[in-house]
């Protein structure tokens, strides 16, 4: 056989195999476990770390102020050194909706060796902690709640004793660009993390989705959180491993009440979105990155490549292997464009978004040797950590 064959039989095969081994990730059905009401409602805590969300904060914060929990909650919302009057938008808020009580405070500048996200969170939990509270909620500025949403995570960690539940919040997408990047986003997640292998008892993958974390708060302070995870940017994946070494049960799984409400309506937002923490994933190593490059390639380029060249001489071989490689590519990808409410006709066009998805990962290494390392609203972490296992 050709070369082109070869390669083509070789994305085949490795398509096979994600098909089947990789904890079936294409699947979209790891949704909020069953759950029944508690005798007693657990006190909970939600912390919201927020830094120039004045914009946000108006569609967010009012589905969390409006809260339908049966026990007590209280919203500690930490001013990350906002330029916009983040603090004083919560304020006016909490006193134009009501609900459940909210304290915002400003902790200041982090200190060295923390990103800025977790210093917040450290200075939430902290103040959360003198309340007491059996749980803490970890959210985003940026993630809508409906009404009943602590009330299920809540019912959900307690009936199935996990120390941690995470729901991937649905994120936008309005914009072309959105609806071609975003469903992808979610499904390279997951096929990094396989929702099921994170959510067996004893598996070894550990994974979060920082938008929506309830978290035991007993089982943080035993994991050290968030002091151990303080270099993390990606911090969700690094709170998990926490956890799970601590000794913890964690659950990973897809929202359907809980929604990223932060528009990307251009590519270059989406871009600076990826590229800000995938090197970080990849440890900063360039070997890892090659691997990475060639991996993607492999797997998602060159199923059209090797069709193309099959059809214009590379031989039959080439034109089924790639075909068949594309077709498969396509099918796993189905269910979150499913998820998503979005056609399916985009599911051919996952090559493209995968292309994008490996310049912006190479823009991520090009940016860390220019010094400029994870750069996000106006802060930069030169060399930041992804999630480290100690």
């Amino acid at each position: 056989m050709s070369a082109v064959a070869w390669i083509a039989v070789g994305s085949l095969a490795a398509w096979v195999w994600l098909l089947l081994c990789q904890g079936f990730f294409w699947r979209t059905d790891q949704r909020l476990p069953g759950r029944a009401d508690p005798e007693r409602w657990p006190s909970v805590a939600i912390v919201v770390p927020a830094r120039d969300e004045a914009a946000m904060l108006p569609v967010s914060l009012p589905s969390l102020l409006a809260q339908d929990y049966p026990g007590t909650a209280e919203i500690f919302l930490v001013d990350d050194c906002s330029k916009d009057g983040t603090g004083d938008v919560a304020r006016a808020l909490s006193v134009r909706y009501g609900g459940l009580p909210v304290t915002v405070v400003s902790p200041g500048e982090p200190d060295p060796g923390w990103t800025g996200k977790l210093w917040a969170v450290r200075h939430g939990m902290a103040l959360a902690r003198a309340r007491d509270p059996e749980y803490l909620l970890l959210t985003d500025a940026d993630i809508a709640h409906e009404p009943d949403s602590l009330r299920e995570l809540v019912a959900a960690a307690g009936t199935g004793g996990f120390d941690l539940v995470s729901q991937m919040a649905r994120l936008r997408v309005a914009s072309v660009w959105e609806r071609l990047v975003v469903p992808a986003f979610v499904y390279f997640f997951s096929q990094l993390y396989p929702f099921r292998w994170v959510n067996r008892a004893t598996g070894r993958t550990a994974a979060a989705a920082g938008g929506c974390v309830l978290l035991r708060t007993r089982t943080a302070v035993r994991a050290g959180v968030p002091d151990v995870i303080r270099q993390a940017v990606i911090d969700d994946v690094a709170l998990a491993r926490a956890v799970r070494r601590a000794g913890g049960r964690i659950w990973l799984g897809l929202a359907e009440r809980v929604d990223s409400v932060r528009p990307y309506p251009r590519l270059t937002d989406l871009w600076r979105m990826v590229s800000r923490s995938a090197y970080a994933q990849l440890r900063h190593h360039p070997l890892v990155l090659l691997g990475t490059v060639l991996g993607l390639a492999l797997v998602y380029l060159a199923p059209p490549v090797t069709l193309v060249a099959g059809v214009l001489g590379a031989g039959p071989v080439a034109a089924v292997a790639g075909g068949l490689a594309w077709a498969v590519m396509a099918g796993t990808y189905m269910p979150m464009l499913g998820y998503y409410r979005q056609s399916l006709w985009l599911a051919p066009l996952l090559p493209v978004t995968a292309l994008l998805y490996l310049l912006m990962t190479v823009d991520s290494a090009v940016q860390h040797y220019r010094g400029r390392g994870a750069a996000w609203k106006g802060r930069t972490y030169a060399r930041p950590e992804a999630a480290p296992d100690q």
